[in-house]
């Protein structure tokens, strides 16, 4: 039989409710829950898609109801997550009707135990590997507050390229369990030469010489033209290197630390002298008889020796040398010239006795 107004004023009085508009409503769908997953100790928001969520009165993470959740619109629902573990089925419940179920997964928080390197250039780029646990599915990976590029590797290892930054700065990792404690990477500025003493020397290498500059702490290499060197370092402002081999000519010495390549410095490879006469070939056993060395290479002369006599000596130019014979015994003595480029071959000065009368 037909109800009237007045069979639901009677249904009032008894307290008997007629059915609901959404009761009769088509029942909820679920399209989506974003994110997917969460902290095991919830209390996260997530977005629930779907249709028909006029009326929703409950929103459950597998038996457990959400602490609090609101209806945006006919097709979206914000809610928060409540505690849990493992993978439950996310319902949404409106009158008597129940949607169709999504899975959420509640993931452990990831832990970060170390990066490798630790420092590298403010530039960025540096290569680094995160290591630590519950890193599957990471979705952000952070330097400071700067995001990086990066690869999932394993559940234990993450590996990123560092944006550019400045100081020490938190490297955090960030998965639907949460984000993790923070390990610490340096940006390092690069170093800075200033000098290279002496500034040159012989293309057969092995001479010591001393950089200074700034930021020279944890060098990693020093290359002269391209060509590395063996070093040590003094300090922070000091390295000591032993010039490597190289062809004549000038090559650029940088240092390499944690914070990048240096400027370069100079230094100049210089070949080694060549003698190629004497004039005159003798003179007298008496010192004062200048002879003239010409050879090439001379430009850098700092010793004319006669054996093993130093000799006073004029640089004329690159080819010719003026040096004064020292006294000796008569005979043959070798007469050799050093320069930065090394010492010559020698050649022969014969010192003539005066005559008997």
């Amino acid at each position: 039989m037909p109800r009237t107004i007045g069979d639901e004023v009677n249904d009032r009085d008894r307290g008997e409710t007629p059915a609901s508009v959404s009761a009769l409503a088509a029942a909820p769908t679920l399209g989506s829950v974003v994110p997917a997953g969460g902290p095991p100790a919830g209390n996260n928001t997530v977005t629930l898609t779907g249709t028909g969520f006029t009326g929703v009165t409950a929103v459950n993470f597998g038996s457990r109801a959400s602490p609090g959740f609101t209806v945006n619109s006919l097709t979206k629902i914000t809610a928060l997550a409540p505690a849990g573990t493992g993978t439950v089925l996310v319902t949404v419940r409106a009158g008597t009707s129940t949607s169709n179920a999504v899975n959420y997964t509640y993931a452990a928080l990831p832990t970060l135990s170390g990066v490798s390197p630790e420092q590298g250039p403010v530039s960025g780029g540096t290569t680094v590997t995160l290591t630590g646990t519950g890193l599957t599915g990471a979705t952000a990976v952070n330097f400071g507050t700067a995001p990086a590029q990066f690869t999932v590797v394993s559940a234990t290892q993450i590996t990123a390229v560092t944006p550019a930054g400045t100081g020490a700065v938190p490297v955090t990792v960030t998965t639907s369990g949460g984000t993790s404690g923070a390990v610490y990477f340096f940006y390092a500025v690069p170093p800075t030469l200033s000098k290279v003493f002496p500034g040159r020397g012989p293309t057969s290498g092995g001479t010591t010489v001393v950089l200074t500059g700034a930021g020279l702490t944890g060098a990693t290499a020093v290359s002269f033209g391209g060509t590395p060197a063996g070093f040590t370092v003094d300090s922070s402002t000091q390295i000591t290197a032993v010039t490597p081999v190289r062809p004549a000519g000038s090559a650029p010495v940088t240092v390499t630390t944690a914070g990048g390549v240096s400027n370069p410095a100079a230094y100049t490879y210089v070949p080694p002298p060549v003698l190629s006469a004497l004039t005159p070939l003798q003179g007298p056993i008496s010192s004062g008889a200048v002879v003239t060395l010409t050879g090439s290479g001379l430009t850098t002369t700092s010793a004319v020796r006669f054996g093993a006599v130093l000799a006073p000596f004029t640089v004329e130019s690159d080819t010719s040398v003026a040096a004064v014979a020292p006294a000796g015994p008569a005979g043959t003595v070798p007469v050799s010239v050093t320069t930065a480029g090394g010492t010559s071959a020698a050649l022969s000065y014969t010192r003539v006795p005066p005559p008997m009368l």
